[in-house]
């Protein structure tokens, strides 16, 4: 089934996410065929406060636990984090 995971980051927290994104995308990139999608949710000054993910897992604990080794999650950027089931109907996107 997929999964959305929207996860806000802490407030004034970019030092964190800086420092962990080249250990975060290759844990991403470890994920495979159950990675689906996956980007920065951006403020409004456009600089990177947050994350949304699509994951094709067997549920929200196997998400949740996954989760857990994001290096991003072992640094405590997160101060929110939804994952929610998703039914794909549409797909039509084409990333810059």
């Amino acid at each position: 089934m997929a999964y959305v995971i929207r996860a806000i980051d802490r407030p004034g927290a970019l030092d964190i996410r800086t420092a962990n994104r080249q250990a975060h995308i290759a844990f991403l990139q470890a994920a495979g065929d159950r990675l689906l999608l996956a980007g920065p949710l951006l403020s409004e000054a456009g600089e990177m406060a947050g994350s949304l993910l699509v994951v094709d897992m067997d549920s929200p604990a196997a998400v949740a636990s996954w989760l857990e080794d994001d290096p991003y999650s072992a640094a405590g950027l997160f101060d929110a984090v939804e994952i929610t089931a998703f039914k794909p109907v549409i797909a039509n996107f084409k990333p810059d």
